[in-house]
């Protein structure tokens, strides 16, 4: 297996996403002369991290151009390390305009995408205890590519900011105002996706763009967004990636009063907790067998079922409550990796959903779309997939000047 690739290859500029977390370092090459011609054209990372890591990277038609394996585990900042020598190795600071960044949270004042300075790296760091598995990893490549190449630009584009503009009534939790306005209250995350489904439902579904569209983020993560003329108006993740849909590892809407329960008659300390509702929950707490969904749908065992019974019960329920905090549906949108590959799911969600008026296709619906419901459905449901790192690419692009350097 090669360990690089050709760099007359590759165009004359480009600019890197890099979406890192804790047991994958993902990342993407994009070029183009404008912002909405971009395009990628080398996409990879680093998976498994944490057990036996391997690396790689694919051109945009599959090829496999370089890989390397570890066997044994290898620390994260090493291989962040090997990551950041390959780009640069391949290349080069010559032909690379800029890094943009998927990051989790904004914080308080970062609400839309910002270039990085010192002050605005201060104000992420800060954002640590909001978003704490994520965010250390998101920030770590943003200062191993100022060591290497200070002068790069960098941009953070946060999954926190799609959800900035939401109705102040939907962002409150019922605490004391000093603790409202000292900053707990409802964020939301997947904004990056979101957005990316609201630039392309003007193509795929006029109406559904001008009107009332829940969109079905769907995957390990998972959660809702109402979508009102493309513009969030709700959301089912709030303070943390933890609220709202049970997902696969994570365990969605839990009365604050387990968590008391287990603090005081469990003596679990915040550490184990935390480890519990992040880690040891959600899909693979209540099957007991997996966080993967393709695997439980697999399953013949009846602790699978439930727990994709429980996956699918959820996820009627927020739609409901979406639903009616945007006055009505238009439009059912799945994406992310269960969205958009699970045909069983999509089904059961739109069959116990058929109160608002959605007429699922089932042929359509195997096939996996792009539109699922039949013709006559009052609510058209649609599959398109995501592309959270093209959203970073073309923020990035506009943020940098990136059209003055080509």
């Amino acid at each position: 297996m090669p360990d690089s690739i050709n760099p007359a290859a590759l165009p004359e500029k480009c600019l890197v996403v890099i979406n890192a977390g804790s047991s994958s370092i993902k990342f993407s090459l994009f070029a183009g002369a404008t912002c909405a011609a971009l395009t990628g054209f080398v996409h990879g990372g680093i998976e498994l991290i944490g057990s036996t890591p391997h690396f790689f990277a694919d051109s945009i038609n599959g090829q496999r151009l370089a890989g390397h394996r570890w066997q044994c585990a290898t620390s994260h900042d090493d291989l962040l390390g090997y990551l950041i020598a390959w780009i640069k190795d391949t290349v080069g600071p010559d032909r690379l305009m800029a890094a943009g960044h998927r990051v989790a949270h904004g914080g308080f004042s970062c609400t839309g995408p910002q270039r990085i300075t010192a002050d605005v790296l201060a104000q992420l760091q800060a954002a640590i205890p909001l978003a704490p598995l994520h965010q250390p990893h998101n920030l770590t490549p943003i200062a191993a590519l100022a060591a290497w190449h200070p002068d790069l630009p960098q941009v953070a584009c946060f999954d926190t900011g799609f959800h900035a503009g939401n109705p102040r009534i939907s962002r409150l939790y019922g605490l004391p105002a000093a603790l409202t306005d000292e900053g707990i209250r409802r964020f939301g995350f997947h904004g990056l996706s979101y957005e990316y489904i609201a630039g392309e439902l003007p193509r795929v579904d006029p109406r559904a763009a001008a009107g009332r569209t829940i969109v079905a983020h769907l995957g390990n993560g998972a959660s809702l967004c109402a979508l009102v003329n493309g513009t969030s108006v709700a959301t089912t993740m709030g303070f943390s990636a933890l609220d709202g849909l049970l997902m696969g590892t994570r365990c969605g809407a839990l009365d604050p009063g387990v968590v008391l329960y287990l603090l005081q008659e469990k003596k679990m300390c915040a550490g184990a907790i935390e480890a519990l509702l992040y880690q040891q929950s959600g899909l693979l707490g209540v099957s007991g067998i997996s966080n993967d969904m393709r695997c439980l749908l697999s399953s013949n065992d009846p602790a699978a079922r439930e727990a994709i019974d429980l996956f699918v019960y959820r996820a009627i329920r927020e739609i409901g409550s979406l639903a009616a905090a945007a006055g009505g549906l238009d439009a059912l949108v799945f994406t992310a990796g269960i969205g958009q590959h699970a045909p069983e799911i999509r089904a059961r969600i739109c069959a116990q959903s058929a109160w608002l008026g959605i007429r699922l296709d089932p042929v359509s619906n195997r096939a996996g779309g792009p539109c699922i419901s039949m013709p006559d459905s009052p609510v058209t449901v649609w599959v398109i997939p995501t592309n959270e790192e093209l959203m970073v690419a073309r923020h990035t692009f506009s943020l940098t000047g990136a059209r003055d350097q080509q």
